[in-house]
């Protein structure tokens, strides 16, 4: 009854970690667009649309079989942040988790940039006239 009892709180413990985590992650990533919101004029107010998280490698091989469904929920919250405060975004929103030596970062980090999306309609130069 007891190792029933201990690897219940040990699973419970984990378990709410991972969602103290997540909501923190989701914090920085909305505060990532509060601070590097840039105001182009009284209605438009860009924000970063590509986010990169840095993890430890063990938390990245932990998140790795998820990402893509966590990459997607990351997105959603920040593209519903965004809607909320009236930003706007130069492009789709990505985020992608990627590893960093453990030296380097001790939980994650983000960093974020305005990634413009690219124009299909333009046509490539023809190299044979320059």
């Amino acid at each position: 009854m007891e190792r029933w009892s201990n690897a219940l709180w040990t699973l419970l413990i984990r378990s709410a970690r991972r969602q103290h985590d997540q909501s923190e992650l989701v914090r920085t990533l909305h505060q990532e667009c509060d601070d590097r919101a840039l105001i182009l004029d009284r209605r438009r107010i860009l924000v970063p649309n590509a986010f990169v998280i840095e993890l430890p490698p063990e938390s990245h091989e932990q998140l790795t079989n998820s990402s893509r469904q966590l990459d997607s929920y990351l997105s959603n919250h920040v593209r519903k942040h965004a809607a909320e405060q009236g930003y706007t975004f130069a492009g789709p929103v990505a985020v992608r988790l990627t590893p960093v030596e453990r030296n380097k970062v001790d939980r994650f980090r983000v960093r974020s940039y305005i990634a413009p999306t690219p124009d299909t309609t333009k046509e490539e130069p023809d190299p044979q006239y320059g």
